[in-house]
């Protein structure tokens, strides 16, 4: 099947690769290719109560024709972009399965081919959707996908890469033809309604592609399979268990307390086990799924027809919130925000030109001078675990509040440092990514990044039964785990930097939408509010433990003199004022040292090794050498001039010895830059 997609041709294929899978498709979009394969394991598992679904989207180098770096030369851990499409996909399809699966599910999506131009996550995410469809695993609601960006005012669908450096959007949404269902993006602080428009035009675009598919599908496809419920408990025995723990459930629910809630629903569940031990068996995750089914009646009841929620907030109330900031003393910035019972700290460092990270994926490698690395500690809930490492979501909310804070970062020109910001999440209980950009934009502050304004962030959630509906602003932990929609924006003032929806029902409207857009921006302005009370701009100057830098900008052909023979010129400037320079390409040269004394100190040198002589401007020089007719001058390190006996002095000059001895220092003015380089100075025209 072909059909155009934005500037491109859509081009989806089946049947020749990857046959033992259930379904598998090729998606070719413009030069770019991948496969999709999605497989359900042959073992029906027992007492599933979640959804056993694997997404791993993976990029082979060979696609843009490389070999991969490192000792191995080899594709190894996944990399950023490859764990964000894992999660992209995901997120889009976890919605739309049947309530009950009794199999494990992989999705597999390859990059075979990369053109460098159009963006391979698009055609896995329908490759996903169409594979699917194929195959004969239950998944009847076929999504679309779009990347929508904004170029000179204009909105365009699916942009190439190339034309994505001019846009103030970049927005991935995906949906069925009646609703949308995930959306991802960051945006160069837009307006409410821009996003909106953003969102409708997008969405015009997915139900034309669920069209193409679903007539791709029923050409192609399968029958589907049964998934049965299996070694669940009886409906006799749940209604026995439901009776026994229904009206402690409902009480639980009106205690204000997280932690006292939590400890009562514990003890709900211990009972229910001990009573029902002789029926329950080794079932006990049933008896789980019972207490969360009756939680969830109860909770979602409270919202939608008295608009209580579980701490006694209304609707659009959010938690109490406390900021402190440069309470860290030997640290570059520091920034602590308290939301309710969510805490970030975030801590900023300065570094030089060579702090910066080197991605390398299938694109063109680049170099971030920003980076947001979010940690999630177990004691944050509670819990006890070991550390692992950052997974999947540690990488994808560190993401997330970093691209909420790149639109209002000043220029490396401005601002030649490289800003590595770490948010340590000590307490969680609802959305600590949006926590992990206020405590960063209070830390940025702090350490004197100027910032173009405070920017913060809040999660909103929807609780939906039939038509009826309820908007919830800053929602906690159990409110995200019972409700339909986790929707996160963040922003300042002036607009929106970065947004994220994930859904737990088949998909929200465009008007309900509407509605969460402006709540969330009305908590984001509270929000700012109060952070704005600590802490409102940035500090006029950067810690005295940050590295001072300096940047100067030289002729590249000027380099070499700089580096000198085999790096002898550069060594000396830095064994001589102690600073560390890294040199670029063009000529830009990066400074820095912890004292400014250095910086400048070796700025100078650097000047001077470098400067252009001007026609007209008097400079002190060395006499080097003298001949009959004159006497060569250093006006600049490396550039002689020649002063000519005649314009020695006022009067006549017989011989030049009688004058200038060699290893003076003398005033000139350059009056001549000739056609071949040579410059003439006069002595005599500086002698009044």
């Amino acid at each position: 099947m072909k059909f155009k997609l934005g500037e491109e041709d859509l081009i989806i294929q089946t049947g020749e690769l990857a046959k033992q899978s259930n379904g598998s498709v090729l998606v070719q979009y413009g030069g770019t290719v991948v496969l999709v394969t999605v497989t359900a394991s042959f073992e029906v598992e027992e007492s599933m109560n979640f959804l056993p679904l694997f997404v791993d989207y993976k990029e082979r180098t060979y696609a843009a024709g490389k070999v991969p770096g490192g000792f191995f030369k080899r594709e190894g851990r996944p990399r950023e972009k490859e764990i964000l499409t894992s999660r992209l996909i995901d997120r889009s399809v976890r919605p739309l399965f049947p309530q009950q699966v009794d199999r494990k599910i992989q999705i597999i999506a390859m990059v075979l081919s990369s053109d460098q131009e159009n963006n391979s996550d698009i055609p896995a995410i329908i490759g996903a959707s169409v594979a699917l469809g194929l195959s004969d695993i239950p998944f009847d609601n076929l999504i679309g996908a779009v990347r929508i960006g904004r170029i000179d005012g204009n909105l365009k669908i699916n942009p190439l890469l190339s034309e994505m450096e001019k846009s103030d959007l970049d927005i991935v949404v995906t949906g069925t033809k009646e609703s949308i269902v995930m959306v991802e993006g960051i945006t160069k602080e837009i307006s409410e309604e821009d996003l909106f428009e953003a969102l409708e035009a997008a969405f015009s675009q997915i139900k034309v592609i669920v069209e193409k598919e679903e007539e791709f599908v029923k050409d192609n496809g399968k029958g589907k399979i049964e998934f049965v419920e299996s070694n669940f408990l009886s409906d006799e025995d749940k209604n026995k268990i439901k009776e026994f723990c229904k009206e402690n459930i409902n009480n639980a629910v009106l205690i204000k307390d997280g932690e006292e809630r939590e400890k009562i629903i514990k003890e709900i569940k211990d009972k229910t086990l001990i009573h029902f031990k002789d029926i329950i068996g080794d079932k006990s995750d049933a008896v789980s799924g019972i207490i969360k089914e009756l939680l969830s009646a109860r909770v979602r009841k409270l919202i939608i027809e008295e608009g209580k929620r579980l701490d006694g907030r209304n609707p659009e109330e959010i938690r109490p919130i406390t900021c402190k900031v440069g309470f860290l003393p030997c640290v570059h910035g520091s920034g602590l925000f308290t939301r309710g019972q969510t805490q970030s700290l975030a801590v900023t460092t300065l570094g030089t030109s060579s702090d910066m990270q080197i991605v390398d994926g299938l694109e063109k490698e680049y170099k971030k001078r920003f980076m947001l690395h979010y940690n999630f500690l177990s004691f944050s809930t509670g819990e006890v675990k070991p550390d692992r490492g950052p997974g999947r979501r540690e990488i994808g909310h560190g993401i997330l509040a970093e691209r909420s804070l790149i639109p209002v970062l000043p220029s490396d020109e401005k601002f030649p440092y490289t800003i590595r910001l770490v948010s340590d999440i000590l307490e969680s209980n609802g959305s600590s990514s949006m926590a992990s950009v206020c405590g960063g934009s209070l830390s940025l502050m702090d350490a004197g990044v100027p910032i173009s304004g405070p920017v913060a962030g809040v999660a909103m959630g929807l609780i939906k039964e039939g038509e009826k509906f309820r908007v919830l602003t800053d929602i906690q932990g159990l409110e995200d785990h019972l409700g339909d929609m986790d929707f996160k924006l963040a922003g300042s003032r002036k607009g929106i930097t970065a947004l994220q929806m994930d859904i737990k029902i088949k998909g929200v409207s465009l008007q309900i939408l509407k509605e969460v857009i402006k709540e969330a921006k009305n908590g984001r302005l509270f929000i700012l509010g109060e952070m704005e009370q600590v802490i409102s701009d940035s500090r006029k100057e950067v810690s005295s433990y940050a590295p001072k830098i300096s940047i100067l900008q030289i002729n590249p052909e000027k380099i070499r003199t700089v580096i000198g023979a085999g790096g002898k010129t550069i060594r000396k400037i830095t064994e001589e004022t102690n600073v560390e320079i890294n040199i670029d390409d063009d000529g830009k040269i990066f400074i820095s040292a912890t004292e400014i004394s250095a910086v400048k100190k070796a700025r100078e040198i650097i000047e001077n090794l470098t400067a252009e002589v001007e026609v007209g401007k008097v400079y002190k020089g060395k006499v080097m050498r003298i001949v009959p007719f004159g006497a060569f001058v250093e006006v600049l390190p490396g550039q002689e001039g020649l002063v000519h006996i005649s314009q020695l002095d006022k009067k006549r000059v017989n011989k030049v010895e009688d004058v200038l001895k060699e290893g003076e220092i003398i005033s000139v003015k350059v009056m001549e830059i000739d056609k071949q380089g040579r410059i003439n100075l006069s002595r005599k025209a500086v002698l009044d």
